[in-house]
Protein backbone atom coordinates (compact mmCIF):
# COMPACT_ATOMS: atom_id res chain seq x y z
CA UNK A 1 0.00 0.00 0.00
CA UNK A 2 2.77 2.10 0.71
CA UNK A 3 4.27 2.18 -2.53
CA UNK A 4 0.65 3.10 -4.36
CA UNK A 5 0.15 5.71 -1.78
CA UNK A 6 3.70 7.20 -2.69
CA UNK A 7 2.63 6.89 -6.30
CA UNK A 8 -0.44 9.12 -5.92
CA UNK A 9 1.11 11.82 -4.41
CA UNK A 10 4.15 12.02 -6.45
CA UNK A 11 2.21 12.06 -9.70
CA UNK A 12 -0.84 14.01 -8.56
CA UNK A 13 0.63 16.32 -11.19
CA UNK A 14 1.40 14.08 -13.67
CA UNK A 15 -2.29 14.72 -15.46
CA UNK A 16 -2.22 18.48 -15.52
CA UNK A 17 1.11 18.37 -17.18
CA UNK A 18 0.96 15.17 -19.45
CA UNK A 19 1.39 16.21 -23.12
CA UNK A 20 -2.04 14.81 -24.36
CA UNK A 21 -2.15 16.13 -27.90
CA UNK A 22 -5.00 17.09 -29.25
CA UNK A 23 -5.93 14.96 -32.69
CA UNK A 24 -4.06 15.97 -35.40
CA UNK A 25 -2.99 15.42 -39.01
CA UNK A 26 0.83 15.22 -39.37
CA UNK A 27 0.84 17.80 -36.32
CA UNK A 28 -1.58 20.21 -37.52
CA UNK A 29 -4.54 21.52 -35.43
CA UNK A 30 -7.75 20.28 -37.63
CA UNK A 31 -9.94 23.75 -38.39
CA UNK A 32 -11.27 24.42 -41.46
CA UNK A 33 -8.72 26.99 -41.78
CA UNK A 34 -5.72 24.55 -42.07
CA UNK A 35 -7.36 21.76 -43.98
CA UNK A 36 -6.78 22.22 -47.74
CA UNK A 37 -9.16 21.29 -50.30
CA UNK A 38 -12.04 22.29 -47.57
CA UNK A 39 -14.36 25.18 -48.78
CA UNK A 40 -16.35 25.58 -45.70
CA UNK A 41 -18.26 29.20 -45.31
CA UNK A 42 -18.00 29.59 -41.35
CA UNK A 43 -20.42 32.72 -41.35
CA UNK A 44 -23.00 30.89 -43.06
CA UNK A 45 -23.22 27.21 -42.61
CA UNK A 46 -24.01 26.23 -38.95
CA UNK A 47 -24.18 23.13 -36.53
CA UNK A 48 -27.54 22.15 -36.03
CA UNK A 49 -28.12 19.67 -33.39
CA UNK A 50 -31.34 17.31 -33.30
CA UNK A 51 -31.98 14.01 -31.12
CA UNK A 52 -34.74 11.25 -30.38
CA UNK A 53 -35.30 8.92 -27.88
CA UNK A 54 -34.85 5.34 -28.77
CA UNK A 55 -35.03 2.10 -27.13
CA UNK A 56 -32.79 -1.00 -27.56
CA UNK A 57 -34.25 -4.41 -27.68
CA UNK A 58 -31.61 -7.06 -26.90
CA UNK A 59 -32.02 -10.28 -28.44
CA UNK A 60 -31.52 -12.10 -24.97
CA UNK A 61 -32.51 -11.09 -21.00
CA UNK A 62 -29.10 -9.83 -19.97
CA UNK A 63 -27.98 -10.59 -16.69
CA UNK A 64 -25.00 -9.36 -14.44
CA UNK A 65 -24.38 -9.17 -10.71
CA UNK A 66 -27.13 -6.78 -9.85
CA UNK A 67 -29.74 -6.49 -12.18
CA UNK A 68 -31.50 -7.94 -15.24
CA UNK A 69 -32.92 -6.55 -18.43
CA UNK A 70 -34.19 -7.08 -21.91
CA UNK A 71 -34.01 -3.56 -23.21
CA UNK A 72 -31.84 -0.40 -22.74
CA UNK A 73 -32.81 2.94 -23.04
CA UNK A 74 -31.00 5.19 -25.62
CA UNK A 75 -31.37 8.40 -27.59
CA UNK A 76 -29.99 9.22 -31.04
CA UNK A 77 -28.27 12.02 -31.91
CA UNK A 78 -27.52 13.33 -35.35
CA UNK A 79 -25.34 17.02 -36.17
CA UNK A 80 -25.65 18.62 -39.35
CA UNK A 81 -23.55 21.40 -40.69
CA UNK A 82 -23.11 22.47 -44.98
CA UNK A 83 -25.25 19.17 -45.46
CA UNK A 84 -22.85 16.74 -43.39
CA UNK A 85 -24.72 14.92 -40.74
CA UNK A 86 -22.59 13.03 -38.48
CA UNK A 87 -24.29 10.53 -35.85
CA UNK A 88 -24.37 10.17 -32.42
CA UNK A 89 -26.19 8.15 -29.16
CA UNK A 90 -26.20 8.04 -25.66
CA UNK A 91 -27.44 4.27 -24.23
CA UNK A 92 -27.48 4.18 -20.33
CA UNK A 93 -28.09 0.68 -18.80
CA UNK A 94 -29.47 1.09 -15.30
CA UNK A 95 -25.83 2.10 -13.44
CA UNK A 96 -24.83 4.93 -15.01
CA UNK A 97 -28.05 6.60 -13.34
CA UNK A 98 -29.09 8.38 -16.44
CA UNK A 99 -32.00 8.15 -18.27
CA UNK A 100 -34.08 9.89 -21.49
CA UNK A 101 -35.52 12.43 -19.53
CA UNK A 102 -32.03 13.62 -18.31
CA UNK A 103 -29.90 13.06 -22.19
CA UNK A 104 -33.18 15.01 -23.04
CA UNK A 105 -32.88 17.86 -20.77
CA UNK A 106 -29.23 18.45 -21.01
CA UNK A 107 -29.41 18.22 -24.83
CA UNK A 108 -31.72 20.99 -24.42
CA UNK A 109 -29.10 23.11 -23.11
CA UNK A 110 -26.62 22.74 -25.45
CA UNK A 111 -26.46 25.55 -28.23
CA UNK A 112 -23.48 25.31 -30.81
CA UNK A 113 -24.44 28.38 -32.54
CA UNK A 114 -21.37 30.55 -31.03
CA UNK A 115 -18.97 28.11 -32.89
CA UNK A 116 -18.68 28.23 -36.73
CA UNK A 117 -15.98 25.58 -37.33
CA UNK A 118 -16.69 22.03 -36.54
CA UNK A 119 -13.05 21.20 -36.83
CA UNK A 120 -12.83 23.83 -33.02
CA UNK A 121 -13.37 20.00 -31.15
CA UNK A 122 -11.32 20.46 -27.86
CA UNK A 123 -13.33 24.29 -27.84
CA UNK A 124 -16.77 22.78 -28.52
CA UNK A 125 -16.60 19.51 -26.53
CA UNK A 126 -15.07 22.11 -23.32
CA UNK A 127 -17.94 23.78 -23.73
CA UNK A 128 -20.51 20.49 -23.87
CA UNK A 129 -18.84 19.65 -20.88
CA UNK A 130 -18.75 22.57 -18.69
CA UNK A 131 -22.84 22.27 -19.02
CA UNK A 132 -23.11 20.15 -16.31
CA UNK A 133 -20.66 18.06 -13.69
CA UNK A 134 -22.40 14.58 -14.36
CA UNK A 135 -24.11 13.87 -17.77
CA UNK A 136 -21.21 11.93 -19.40
CA UNK A 137 -23.88 9.56 -22.04
CA UNK A 138 -25.11 12.63 -23.11
CA UNK A 139 -22.16 14.18 -23.63
CA UNK A 140 -20.49 11.72 -25.82
CA UNK A 141 -23.60 12.00 -27.92
CA UNK A 142 -22.46 15.07 -28.99
CA UNK A 143 -18.81 13.88 -29.27
CA UNK A 144 -19.71 10.82 -31.62
CA UNK A 145 -22.07 13.15 -33.67
CA UNK A 146 -19.60 15.94 -33.91
CA UNK A 147 -16.14 13.22 -34.59
CA UNK A 148 -18.26 11.76 -37.02
CA UNK A 149 -19.34 14.87 -38.55
CA UNK A 150 -15.21 16.25 -38.50
CA UNK A 151 -14.13 12.47 -39.99
CA UNK A 152 -16.88 13.25 -43.05
CA UNK A 153 -15.75 16.22 -43.79
CA UNK A 154 -11.85 15.90 -44.15
CA UNK A 155 -13.04 12.44 -46.06
CA UNK A 156 -10.89 10.06 -43.40
CA UNK A 157 -11.95 7.87 -40.47
CA UNK A 158 -10.70 8.14 -37.43
CA UNK A 159 -8.77 5.34 -37.01
CA UNK A 160 -6.35 7.31 -40.08
CA UNK A 161 -7.16 10.81 -38.30
CA UNK A 162 -5.12 9.13 -35.17
CA UNK A 163 -2.46 6.99 -37.23
CA UNK A 164 -3.51 3.69 -36.84
CA UNK A 165 -3.43 0.75 -38.46
CA UNK A 166 -6.86 -1.17 -38.44
CA UNK A 167 -4.89 -4.68 -39.21
CA UNK A 168 -4.18 -4.25 -35.69
CA UNK A 169 -7.64 -4.27 -34.30
CA UNK A 170 -8.09 -7.37 -32.07
CA UNK A 171 -10.42 -9.90 -31.72
CA UNK A 172 -13.81 -9.19 -29.43
CA UNK A 173 -15.19 -10.86 -26.76
CA UNK A 174 -18.87 -11.73 -26.51
CA UNK A 175 -20.45 -11.58 -23.12
CA UNK A 176 -22.22 -14.27 -21.87
CA UNK A 177 -24.29 -13.28 -18.54
CA UNK A 178 -25.33 -14.76 -15.26
CA UNK A 179 -28.03 -17.38 -16.15
CA UNK A 180 -29.12 -20.97 -15.68
CA UNK A 181 -26.75 -23.95 -16.74
CA UNK A 182 -29.18 -24.94 -19.36
CA UNK A 183 -29.45 -21.51 -21.06
CA UNK A 184 -25.67 -20.87 -20.64
CA UNK A 185 -24.61 -23.72 -22.42
CA UNK A 186 -27.32 -22.70 -25.15
CA UNK A 187 -25.94 -19.50 -25.53
CA UNK A 188 -21.72 -20.49 -25.69
CA UNK A 189 -23.15 -23.14 -28.23
CA UNK A 190 -24.71 -20.36 -30.33
CA UNK A 191 -21.46 -18.20 -30.27
CA UNK A 192 -18.36 -20.33 -29.79
CA UNK A 193 -17.98 -21.03 -33.40
CA UNK A 194 -17.81 -17.40 -33.95
CA UNK A 195 -15.41 -15.72 -31.65
CA UNK A 196 -12.17 -16.46 -30.68
CA UNK A 197 -12.84 -15.22 -27.01
CA UNK A 198 -15.47 -14.74 -24.63
CA UNK A 199 -16.38 -12.84 -21.72
CA UNK A 200 -18.27 -13.97 -19.10
CA UNK A 201 -20.26 -12.38 -16.25
CA UNK A 202 -19.76 -13.56 -12.74
CA UNK A 203 -20.08 -12.06 -9.18
CA UNK A 204 -22.91 -14.08 -7.69
CA UNK A 205 -23.07 -18.11 -6.21
CA UNK A 206 -22.89 -19.48 -9.21
CA UNK A 207 -19.38 -18.21 -10.64
CA UNK A 208 -17.51 -21.76 -10.74
CA UNK A 209 -20.94 -23.78 -12.15
CA UNK A 210 -20.92 -20.37 -14.91
CA UNK A 211 -17.49 -21.28 -15.97
CA UNK A 212 -17.75 -25.15 -15.96
CA UNK A 213 -20.83 -25.18 -18.23
CA UNK A 214 -19.04 -23.61 -20.53
CA UNK A 215 -15.89 -25.41 -19.94
CA UNK A 216 -17.90 -28.14 -21.14
CA UNK A 217 -18.57 -26.71 -24.82
CA UNK A 218 -15.53 -24.68 -25.86
CA UNK A 219 -11.86 -24.15 -24.59
CA UNK A 220 -12.03 -20.85 -25.90
CA UNK A 221 -10.06 -18.13 -24.18
CA UNK A 222 -12.26 -16.48 -21.30
CA UNK A 223 -12.47 -12.90 -19.78
CA UNK A 224 -13.91 -12.18 -16.54
CA UNK A 225 -16.01 -9.88 -15.70
CA UNK A 226 -17.56 -9.38 -11.88
CA UNK A 227 -19.28 -5.97 -11.98
CA UNK A 228 -17.69 -5.55 -8.11
CA UNK A 229 -19.68 -8.98 -7.43
CA UNK A 230 -16.68 -10.07 -4.53
CA UNK A 231 -16.15 -8.72 -1.78
CA UNK A 232 -13.48 -10.53 0.26
CA UNK A 233 -9.64 -10.08 -0.80
CA UNK A 234 -8.67 -13.48 0.03
CA UNK A 235 -11.48 -15.50 -1.64
CA UNK A 236 -11.10 -13.39 -4.96
CA UNK A 237 -7.52 -14.31 -5.07
CA UNK A 238 -8.40 -17.62 -4.35
CA UNK A 239 -10.84 -17.61 -7.38
CA UNK A 240 -8.65 -15.83 -9.36
CA UNK A 241 -6.53 -18.81 -9.10
CA UNK A 242 -8.93 -21.15 -10.09
CA UNK A 243 -10.16 -19.04 -13.12
CA UNK A 244 -6.43 -19.31 -14.04
CA UNK A 245 -6.23 -23.00 -13.96
CA UNK A 246 -9.51 -22.94 -16.35
CA UNK A 247 -7.74 -20.82 -19.00
CA UNK A 248 -9.21 -17.28 -18.04
CA UNK A 249 -6.50 -14.46 -19.44
CA UNK A 250 -7.80 -11.17 -17.78
CA UNK A 251 -10.09 -9.88 -14.44
CA UNK A 252 -12.59 -7.01 -14.87
CA UNK A 253 -13.62 -5.15 -11.62
CA UNK A 254 -13.67 -7.86 -9.20
CA UNK A 255 -14.58 -6.12 -6.34
CA UNK A 256 -16.75 -2.77 -5.27
CA UNK A 257 -15.10 0.50 -6.26
CA UNK A 258 -14.84 1.48 -2.79
CA UNK A 259 -12.23 -1.40 -1.80
CA UNK A 260 -9.33 0.15 -4.10
CA UNK A 261 -6.82 -1.00 -1.36
CA UNK A 262 -8.21 -4.69 -1.12
CA UNK A 263 -8.48 -4.68 -5.36
CA UNK A 264 -4.45 -2.99 -4.90
CA UNK A 265 -3.70 -5.92 -2.79
CA UNK A 266 -5.58 -8.84 -5.01
CA UNK A 267 -3.66 -7.03 -8.19
CA UNK A 268 -0.37 -7.42 -6.75
CA UNK A 269 -0.71 -11.22 -6.38
CA UNK A 270 -2.94 -12.14 -8.75
CA UNK A 271 -1.31 -14.46 -11.98
CA UNK A 272 -3.90 -12.75 -14.42
CA UNK A 273 -4.29 -8.82 -15.10
CA UNK A 274 -6.91 -7.21 -13.58
CA UNK A 275 -8.43 -4.21 -14.70
CA UNK A 276 -10.68 -1.37 -14.17
CA UNK A 277 -14.37 -0.52 -14.89
CA UNK A 278 -16.36 0.26 -12.18
CA UNK A 279 -13.58 2.33 -10.71
CA UNK A 280 -12.94 4.46 -13.82
CA UNK A 281 -15.01 6.87 -15.55
CA UNK A 282 -13.07 9.91 -16.81
CA UNK A 283 -9.12 10.89 -17.58
CA UNK A 284 -8.77 12.36 -13.87
CA UNK A 285 -9.30 8.83 -12.48
CA UNK A 286 -6.67 7.26 -14.49
CA UNK A 287 -3.83 8.13 -12.19
CA UNK A 288 -6.18 7.35 -8.95
CA UNK A 289 -6.19 3.50 -10.29
CA UNK A 290 -2.52 3.15 -11.11
CA UNK A 291 -0.86 0.53 -8.68
CA UNK A 292 -4.46 -0.49 -8.00
CA UNK A 293 -5.26 -2.32 -11.40
CA UNK A 294 -2.98 -3.75 -14.09
CA UNK A 295 -4.87 -1.81 -16.54
CA UNK A 296 -8.46 0.25 -17.53
CA UNK A 297 -11.31 -0.38 -19.31
CA UNK A 298 -12.10 2.94 -21.61
CA UNK A 299 -16.02 3.23 -22.04
CA UNK A 300 -17.59 6.25 -24.28
CA UNK A 301 -20.74 6.21 -21.99
CA UNK A 302 -18.59 6.91 -18.97
CA UNK A 303 -15.99 9.59 -19.94
CA UNK A 304 -17.92 11.87 -22.71
CA UNK A 305 -16.91 10.44 -25.77
CA UNK A 306 -13.70 9.57 -28.12
CA UNK A 307 -11.98 12.88 -27.17
CA UNK A 308 -11.76 11.85 -24.01
CA UNK A 309 -10.72 8.34 -24.35
CA UNK A 310 -8.06 9.20 -26.89
CA UNK A 311 -6.27 11.25 -23.69
CA UNK A 312 -7.13 8.38 -21.76
CA UNK A 313 -5.30 5.27 -23.60
CA UNK A 314 -2.81 7.99 -24.05
CA UNK A 315 -2.11 8.75 -20.36
CA UNK A 316 -2.69 5.35 -19.30
CA UNK A 317 0.20 3.57 -21.73
CA UNK A 318 2.28 6.77 -19.69
CA UNK A 319 2.21 5.01 -16.86
CA UNK A 320 2.67 2.29 -18.31
CA UNK A 321 -0.47 0.62 -17.99
CA UNK A 322 -2.94 -2.49 -20.19
CA UNK A 323 -5.97 -0.69 -22.01
CA UNK A 324 -9.06 -2.27 -22.79
CA UNK A 325 -11.90 -0.60 -24.70
CA UNK A 326 -15.11 -1.97 -24.05
CA UNK A 327 -19.11 -0.73 -25.05
CA UNK A 328 -23.22 -1.16 -23.11
CA UNK A 329 -25.88 -2.15 -25.26
CA UNK A 330 -25.51 0.65 -28.05
CA UNK A 331 -26.34 0.60 -31.46
CA UNK A 332 -23.29 0.35 -34.11
CA UNK A 333 -23.14 3.92 -33.92
CA UNK A 334 -21.91 3.88 -30.41
CA UNK A 335 -19.65 0.82 -31.00
CA UNK A 336 -18.22 1.81 -34.11
CA UNK A 337 -16.81 5.21 -32.49
CA UNK A 338 -15.38 3.16 -29.90
CA UNK A 339 -13.64 1.05 -32.48
CA UNK A 340 -11.90 3.22 -34.09
CA UNK A 341 -9.46 3.32 -31.14
CA UNK A 342 -9.42 -0.16 -31.01
CA UNK A 343 -6.11 -1.02 -33.05
CA UNK A 344 -4.60 0.69 -29.56
CA UNK A 345 -5.34 -1.50 -27.01
CA UNK A 346 -4.80 -4.88 -25.00
CA UNK A 347 -8.43 -6.12 -25.01
CA UNK A 348 -11.71 -4.96 -26.43
CA UNK A 349 -14.80 -5.95 -25.48
CA UNK A 350 -17.35 -4.63 -28.55
CA UNK A 351 -19.99 -6.50 -28.94
CA UNK A 352 -23.13 -4.46 -27.89
CA UNK A 353 -24.62 -4.05 -31.37
CA UNK A 354 -24.47 -7.64 -31.64
CA UNK A 355 -26.87 -8.42 -28.45
CA UNK A 356 -29.84 -6.06 -29.59
CA UNK A 357 -32.66 -6.50 -32.51
CA UNK A 358 -33.01 -2.91 -33.87
CA UNK A 359 -29.35 -2.10 -34.85
CA UNK A 360 -30.09 1.29 -36.82
CA UNK A 361 -27.28 1.50 -38.44
CA UNK A 362 -24.41 -0.73 -39.83
CA UNK A 363 -20.63 0.38 -39.15
CA UNK A 364 -17.90 -2.10 -37.85
CA UNK A 365 -17.93 -5.89 -38.15
CA UNK A 366 -17.25 -8.73 -36.16
CA UNK A 367 -15.43 -11.60 -38.87
CA UNK A 368 -14.10 -14.45 -37.36
CA UNK A 369 -14.07 -13.08 -34.09
CA UNK A 370 -12.06 -10.26 -35.10
CA UNK A 371 -12.43 -6.43 -35.36
CA UNK A 372 -13.41 -5.13 -38.50
CA UNK A 373 -12.31 -1.33 -39.55
CA UNK A 374 -14.63 0.01 -42.49
CA UNK A 375 -12.57 2.32 -44.73
CA UNK A 376 -15.77 4.90 -44.82
CA UNK A 377 -14.83 8.10 -43.12
CA UNK A 378 -16.44 9.61 -40.11
CA UNK A 379 -16.67 6.66 -37.40
CA UNK A 380 -17.55 4.46 -40.42
CA UNK A 381 -21.49 4.59 -40.73
CA UNK A 382 -23.98 3.02 -42.91
CA UNK A 383 -27.88 4.20 -42.00
CA UNK A 384 -29.94 1.29 -42.12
Amino acid sequence: MTTRRQFLKTSALALAGSTLSLPSIQGHRLTAATMPGINRHPSKARMKLRYFPYELKLRHVFTVATYSRTTTPDVQVELEYDGVTGYGEASMPPYLGQTVQSVMTFLDKVDLSSFADPFQIDDILTYVDSLSDGDTAAKAAVDIALHDLVGKLLGAPWYKIWGLNRDKAPNTTYTIGIDTPEVVKQKTEECAAKFNILKVKLGRDNDKEMIETIRSVTQLPIAVDCNQGWKDRQKALDMIYWLKERGIVMVEQPMPKEQLDDIAWVTEHSPLPIFADESIQRLKDVVKVKGAFTGINIKLMKCTGMHEAWKMLTFARALGMKVMVGCMTETSCAVSAAAQLSPAVDFADLDGNLLIANDRFRGMEVVKGKITLPDRPGIGLIKL
